[in-house]
This record gives C-alpha cells, sequence and structure tokens, in this order.
C-alpha cells in the first residue's frame, strides 16, 4: 500500500513537487488527525452543560431547538 500524496510548492522558484509522504511524515499526520483531550475548563464546561441538560431532561439537539 502506497503513502499519501505530499505537494511541496517552492514560492521561490515555483516548482510543484508531488511526493509520497515518508513513513514519519504518515505518522505524524494520521497523530494530527486524533482529537485532542480537553482542558481542564473544557471538560468542566462540558460537565456543566451535560448537566444542565440531565436536569431539564432534555437532549441536546432539543436545547438547540429551543435556543434557535
Amino acid at each position: 500500500m502506497t503513502n499519501p500524496t505530499m505537494r511541496i510548492h517552492d514560492l521561490t522558484t515555483d516548482e510543484i513537487i508531488d511526493r509520497e509522504m515518508t513513513a514519519d511524515e504518515k505518522a505524524a499526520y494520521e497523530l494530527s488527525l486524533l482529537p485532542r483531550p480537553l482542558t481542564p475548563e473544557e471538560q468542566a464546561t462540558a460537565d456543566a452543560k451535560a448537566g444542565l441538560l440531565a436536569k431539564l431532561g432534555i437532549t441536546e439537539d432539543e436545547a438547540k431547538l429551543l435556543l434557535s
């Protein structure tokens, strides 16, 4: 199986090079696609929202409908 293609554009010479990613480049690319962990502040906000929705007994989609 081939690796994804990488395009390099040298703006100085206007040369465009298409080549396969190296194994390291592919691994870094795949790692960048993973979701990042939430910060403590983001997690606290998500927990507060989930708690409020649970108290109200509605889903997130239903809350969005109320706010639109």
